[in-house]
């Protein structure tokens, strides 16, 4: 009775998610720009990374400020990022979509920390080639006891997993493939593959969403990634540009050592951690509708199944 006469109130509550969201997004932010380095995220306070002098509050609310400030620092008026902004509301949106798809449930605010990870993951890795430890490591056994504490809980609970075993197979699974794909590629083209952060990160996606989660992680992200790599070569061609690396191979050469040592990663690879990210939230938001619909096209009557299940969904 009182879950019914909260859904009155739906909208409000979306509203109060997106502004919780864009407030995490603000310490997302501070996280990824302090992490690589090793810095604090409690101290010092916010503060200008070009002339080092202390936001104050008024200067730091999320989005408003930025536009208000006119992407400009008050100090330096050196230019502030877009990206700080565009982390805000992308985490906004998410908690927002989080709550709308799981409601008043145990699930939404493991899932909206879920996704606070992914974009720490996604942006940190776009700007520095590294996944945080300080996501990976807490997040695989969190994740576990999430699940352990799921099959108490139940299909109540709204949790993708509440079987403990799930959740175990899940990081065996998720980071036994990377990893193995990573050993592989060393072995056979001396060159570095997936990366180990990556393969801690699918670790922990398998942790929260199941052995189906992390090969469904990848599937996703495989093809995303497949797209975004032929996108950057039909630019690379447009411009006259070639992609196969030689510079690399010519700075290891001169280098000499451990092939496995010397490869400049930006000059072979795009970064695989964002697209694991996408990949998990979208799994996270409809991946078991999505193996239903696949094996629905399975049957003769499939299309009909699909359209009624679209229907329910609410589309």
């Amino acid at each position: 009775m009182a879950i019914d006469a909260l859904q009155s109130f739906q909208g409000l509550f979306l509203l109060f998610a997106f502004l919780f969201g864009i407030t995490v997004g603000s310490f997302c932010n501070v996280c990824i720009g302090r992490w690589p380095s090793g810095e604090s995220v409690i101290k010092p306070r916010s503060r200008c990374p070009k002339c080092m002098n202390a936001i104050a509050w008024y200067d730091n609310i999320p989005l408003v400020s930025w536009l208000i400030l006119g992407a400009k620092c008050r100090h330096c008026a050196q230019p502030i990022s877009v990206v700080y902004p565009v982390v805000e509301a992308l985490t906004g949106l998410l908690f927002t979509l989080t709550f709308w798809r799981f409601g008043f449930s145990a699930a939404t605010p493991v899932y909206m920390l879920f996704c606070a990870s992914m974009v720490i993951v996604t942006f940190q890795d776009l700007a520095d080639w590294t996944i945080p430890n300080e996501i990976t490591f807490p997040g695989i056994p969190f994740g576990v006891l999430l699940a352990l504490a799921g099959t108490a809980w139940g299909e109540a609970s709204g949790l993708r997993v509440t079987d403990v075993t799930d959740s175990l197979l899940g990081v065996l699974l998720g980071g036994g493939i990377l990893f193995l794909l990573d050993r592989i590629t060393v072995y056979l083209l001396k060159k570095p593959g997936m990366g180990f952060g990556d393969v801690k990160l699918l670790a922990m996606v398998g942790a929260f969403l199941g052995w189906q989660g992390a090969l469904g992680t990848l599937v996703i992200a495989s093809f995303i990634g497949s797209f975004a790599g032929i996108a950057v070569i039909l630019y690379f061609k447009l411009r006259g540009e070639t992609t196969d690396g030689n510079d690399g191979k010519e700075k290891q050469d001169q280098e000499g050592g451990d092939p496995e040592e010397n490869i400049t990663l930006q000059g072979h690879y795009l970064p695989f951690g964002p697209y694991l990210a996408v990949g998990a939230l979208i799994f996270m938001f409809v991946g078991p509708e999505l193996i239903d619909y696949y094996f629905s096209f399975l049957e003769p009557s499939g299309g009909i199944v699909l359209m009624n299940d679209l229907t329910d969904f609410g589309f």
